[in-house]
């Protein structure tokens, strides 16, 4: 053993001995000033943005501003906002969705929107840093776009950048506008432009809106597959419960109207038949572009929709008088369904006080049916802007005492429920979870709350059911929150074997150099 020196090491493999390659900044690699290519994404704040705008996108970025204006935060609260107009995409017969995007913002797309029942393919350009800062990426675009058109198979193909390749530039605008007689429709969805995932699906209806208008514009095209209605029709904007558009028709038949097609659509020819009616009524407020295309079209457009007594009133007058109808329609149309909602209210009654949030757009809408059924509502918080489709809803609710937060944040939702303590916390996942946390009942708004049918006399009922039987669970709340007291939360979070070692000696330092900074920066804005 002579002079052998041992080491008190413990080793289990020989991973310390790899060699490791020394890296290197990311912006090294870049020519030319380009930006990252990745690590920044939709929750880089103005990093992204400014990219953008120096590889040539200011006008877009510009649009997406004044149609879909930012909140107090710069960064999406919910899922990405690609998965909006994806899923307007993967929803529509003979279309393909081909993505452009770092590789785990696909992942997190495609994963999601197979877990919300796609039952198709969706199509991804991969890239690198060299073929993103070459061109080489929009050529492996176009090429792909190209293999794919097909016109046995698809009517249309959907090309979406997401956040690198906007701020990269890669122009989808010189894709042709179509190949072998299959439209290429292209758009830019990035997170840092998007606030949303529910004005995501405007980004791709308006675009494909604007390319029908185009198509009749330019000379005749084809039919719905059912046929041209034989009265003229309300186009109806905004993903609804497929049972709405038929309430919604029936309410329709004593003005000599027909429900149109829903927008966004199911099938390239619906495009068509919507642009075609008489009026549009925007049942989601936040479909700007889509609006923007229909105005264009010399439509008329209403806003709010037939929800509640006074909503259904309100509505039919608003669609009756765009369209022309005599007073004597309009009235007759009002009195063949209000007594039905009247009776379906007081039938289904709600009681309790209610806090409501979510990031679907048709907050509002559920608000006012909520509080014609008899609860409650003093907090309403959405996602979506103010917009003068959503203006009337708005009114009626400040009317009744209710806060209404357009671009509310989680921090605001949050607050509210946390300040009114309600008897059931209707919201997005995390609002829910944190009133389940302090003993409030919840439920998820877009699984159990807007996937029911709200028009008309079978919306009046639709809710009280599993409202009023996630109100009534108050006691097993209680008795859960009373039972894991003190765990998963604060020092306890976790798994422990034992107790968590706290060291308060530790935040007492911390806290002390905390606080020494906050006077530091108090000093230096005095200066």
């Amino acid at each position: 053993m002579g002079g052998a020196i041992l080491s008190t090491k413990v080793t289990y493999d020989a991973s310390e001995e790899v060699v490791v390659t020394e890296g290197h900044p990311r912006e090294a690699e870049m020519p030319r000033g380009e930006a990252p290519v990745d690590g920044l994404g939709c929750h880089s704040g103005s990093e992204m943005e400014k990219a953008a705008r120096m590889a040539g996108n200011s006008e877009m970025l510009d649009k997406f501003a004044e149609d879909y204006p930012q909140g107090p935060h710069d960064k999406p609260q919910s899922m990405c906002p690609a998965f909006g107009s994806l899923r307007v995409g993967l929803r529509m017969r003979r279309t393909a969705t081909v993505l452009s995007g770092s590789a785990c913002c696909v992942y997190g797309l495609t994963f999601v929107s197979h877990f919300y029942g796609a039952r198709r393919s969706v199509g991804y350009v991969p890239f690198n840093s060299e073929t993103l800062v070459t061109g080489k990426l929009f050529e492996d675009i176009r090429e792909s776009v190209h293999d794919l058109a097909d016109p046995e198979k698809y009517d249309a193909i959907v090309v979406t950048n997401l956040c690198v390749p906007t701020a990269s530039g890669v122009p989808l605008r010189l894709l042709p506008n179509e190949i072998n007689g299959v439209r290429i429709v292209g758009i830019d969805v990035p997170g840092f432009g998007i606030p949303t995932h529910a004005e995501a699906k405007d980004v791709l209806a308006g675009a494909m809106l604007n390319y029908a208008r185009a198509e009749v514009e330019a000379g005749p095209v084809a039919a719905p597959v059912g046929g041209k209605s034989d009265r003229p029709t309300v186009a109806l904007l905004g993903e609804m419960f497929p049972a709405d558009p038929m309430m919604i028709g029936q309410m329709l038949a004593p003005l000599g109207l027909a429900a149109g097609p829903v927008v966004p659509c199911r099938e390239w020819r619906e495009l068509y038949a919507a642009l075609d009616s008489a009026v549009v009524a925007a049942v989601h407020p936040f479909y700007t572009a889509a609006v923007r295309e229909f105005e264009a079209a010399g439509r008329p457009i209403v806003g709010s929709a037939p929800v509640g007594r006074d909503g259904t009133a309100a509505w039919l007058k608003a669609i009756g008088e765009a369209h022309g109808c005599s007073a004597e329609q309009i009235a007759e149309a009002q009195n063949a369904m209000l007594p039905a909602i009247s009776g379906a209210l007081g039938a289904m009654p709600i009681k309790g006080t209610i806090t409501l949030s979510g990031y679907e757009g048709s907050e509002l809408l559920v608000a006012r049916l909520l509080i014609e059924s008899g609860a409650e509502v003093p907090y309403v918080g959405t996602a979506c802007p103010r917009t003068p489709w959503n203006a009337e809803d708005q009114a009626w609710l400040e009317a009744k005492g209710v806060k209404v937060k357009f671009r509310a944040s989680l921090e605001d939702d949050c607050a509210a429920m946390e300040a009114v303590k309600p008897d059931l916390a209707i919201g997005t996942t995390p609002v829910v979870q944190k009133a389940k946390e302090l003993g409030v009942p919840g439920l998820y708004f877009t699984n159990l709350i807007s996937a029911r049918p709200l028009m008309g006399p079978a919306g009046a009922g639709s809710l009280a059911q599993v409202i009023n039987a996630a109100i009534a669970n108050k006691g097993r709340m209680d008795h859960m929150r009373e039972f894991f007291e003190g765990v998963g939360e604060g020092d306890t979070a976790g798994v422990w074997e034992g107790d968590p070692n706290v060291r308060p000696d530790f935040r007492a330092q911390n806290a002390k150099k905390l606080e020494r900074q906050a006077k530091a920066a108090k000093a230096a804005e005095m200066i």
